[in-house]
């Protein structure tokens, strides 16, 4: 790139209620997976950001936590306070709506975009999943009458169809300024953090729905070295039922969810790694601010 170019750069945040698709959106539009996914609502804790360069152009994604009205509890509170802080200093908002499935919770995050200043755009969730496409064209007419967006996109993130219309239309919109992080870089996230959300997201995938909400994931130890790695991490719970059922008979749920984070930590890595997994009880840690600041949720 030529050092007199014109250079655009710009936050973008993608928000929307939880389970919409914005953590799978961000990987995609990556082509690397830094942000974890599951079926489960309220998967993203924390924002993370996503760095996506191409040329003269820097998108910073920010993907945020599910914005939801359930903040009976600490650690929901924080999360929505993570996500609505989103949408202040950012050059654009984007708000994911999953195409045929507008609820309650949407209409609450449209009504925090309806009074901002910064260009919306919408997009439209996967699309793959819609039984009757014939539904599309009518529900982007009622969302473009709501007055809030400036475009509205389709697309399926899991199909990579209508990804990289996306992004045109988000390089298009970001002001001109120089880039913040070089062209390699894809995350602000450490190592040990996303190491932290790999095996989280294991857990979540393996577990109910209670547990996953009351786990939280610590790495005490991380020793890297050219031929291996060695991480030691604490898996917390809030009961002493819930650490059985996380470690399960003779251990075998605690070495599975173990199997299935090494392979996604060694390809992150790049490097062999040598992964132990303890459980541990803080009781009523997601609803204690000093036990979650403890836990990293600051």
């Amino acid at each position: 790139m030529n050092e007199l170019e014109q250079t655009f750069c710009g936050y973008v945040a993608l928000l929307g209620r939880p389970n919409v698709g914005k953590s799978t959106l961000l990987n995609h539009l990556l082509q690397q997976k830094i942000a974890i996914t599951s079926r489960k609502p309220q998967t993203t804790r924390q924002n993370m950001l996503g760095v996506d360069t191409q040329g003269v152009y820097q998108a910073i994604y920010m993907d945020t936590p599910g914005i939801h009205r359930n903040t009976e509890k600490a650690l929901n509170r924080y999360m929505v306070a993570n996500a609505t802080a989103a949408l202040r200093d950012v050059d654009l908002r984007v708000m994911l709506i999953e195409a045929g499935k507008w609820k309650d919770e949407d209409a609450h995050v449209l009504e925090m975009l309806r009074h901002a200043d910064t260009v919306n755009i919408a997009v439209l969730s996967k699309v793959d999943l819609l039984a009757n496409k014939n539904q599309l064209l009518p529900e982007i007419e009622r969302i473009n009458a709501m007055g809030v967006f400036s475009e509205i996109i389709p697309l399926s993130a899991l199909r990579n169809e209508g990804v990289e219309h996306f992004r045109q239309q988000v390089f298009a919109r970001l002001p001109a300024g120089p880039h913040l992080f070089s062209a390699d870089e894809i995350t602000d996230q450490s190592e040990r953090r996303l190491v932290e959300e790999i095996v989280r997201e294991k857990l979540m995938r393996q577990l109910g729905d209670e547990i996953p909400h009351s786990a939280a994931v610590v790495v005490e130890r991380f020793v890297a070295s050219e031929k291996i790695t060695e991480i030691h991490a604490d898996i917390y719970v809030e009961r002493d039922g819930q650490k059985r059922i996380v470690i399960g008979k003779q251990g075998a749920r605690l070495k599975l969810i173990g199997q299935e984070a090494r392979k996604d930590i060694e390809r992150m890595l790049d490097n062999k790694v040598m992964l132990h997994l303890f459980v541990k009880v803080k009781k009523g840690w997601t609803n204690n601010n000093k036990l979650m600041t403890r836990l990293g949720y600051q």
